[in-house]
């Protein structure tokens, strides 16, 4: 072989050799002329029209539909939610619970055993009836026989906390105002749970509250542990707005 043929060889294998290198069918017209996959560059995506949804939504108050969530007040934290068995029952369980702006609703205390009214719940409470009433009212006043156990509440320590007798079971009631939170039904909040105004009318019963346990159903109040009590009292603050959410569950999850 001459050097002038081996020569033309050698050059005819480096252009085919450069065309199978840039592709032989020429560039993509659909390519950027930017190199995606150089080092530190990424390929431009077509923004979305709607931005994504959040991946969770706050938890609304537990066991508590949008009939009742609606009677929440503006601002209110803080929710101790009574769930009846029953409409007839004096049985109930109670969680207290507190909301957080990103998480909602989540239980901080309990679940509670307690007890209510004898007949059970009532949403046209009257004096006497021996139902609890169903609804949300505020906690605003706290007091007792004992001395404060380290409430925020407002805390009236009053020798009239006193009750003697013997209840529905025949047990006795003595120590059951140990420690009392005042419902706000029918009664003038920011006042002694003593206080005995009641502004609709003495027909429509009060003095409803939440009280030490006596081992039996109530006239019309929920009753707790004397320990789940100490705890309620030291957890409520006023700063978060409590409520008491309570009725039979039916009815709550409306």
């Amino acid at each position: 072989m001459t050097v002038r043929k081996a020569l033309a060889l050698v050059i005819g294998a480096a252009m085919c050799t450069g065309v199978l290198a840039t592709g032989c069918a020429g560039p993509d017209p659909g390519a950027s002329s930017q190199d995606s996959h150089a080092p530190g560059t990424s390929a431009a995506r077509p923004a979305s029209p709607h931005p994504a949804p959040p991946r969770h939504f706050p938890r609304p108050l537990p066991g508590v539909g949008p009939v009742m969530r609606a009677l929440l007040p503006a601002g209110t934290r803080q929710a101790l939610v009574v769930t009846g068995e029953r409409e007839d029952s004096s049985r109930a369980r109670v969680v207290l619970y507190e909301q957080y702006p990103a998480q909602g609703w989540r239980a901080v205390a309990g679940p509670w055993p307690a007890h209510n009214g004898l007949r059970g719940w009532t949403d046209d409470h009257e004096a006497g009836d021996l139902h609890t009433p169903i609804g949300v009212f505020g906690l605003s006043d706290a007091g007792g026989r004992l001395p404060d156990p380290g409430t925020l509440l407002p805390y009236d320590e009053d020798p009239e906390f006193s009750v003697s007798g013997t209840g529905y079971l025949g047990e006795p009631l003595e120590g059951s105002f140990d420690y009392v939170v005042a419902i706000d039904y029918n009664r003038v909040p920011g006042t002694t749970p003593l206080d005995r105004t009641r502004p609709l009318g003495e027909d429509k019963g009060g003095g409803v509250w939440i009280h030490v346990d006596h081992d039996g159903p109530t006239n019309a109040c929920v009753s707790l542990s004397t320990e789940h009590m100490r705890a309620l009292l030291t957890a409520l603050d006023p700063g978060r707005k409590p409520v008491v959410v309570m009725g039979p569950e039916a009815v709550l999850a409306r």
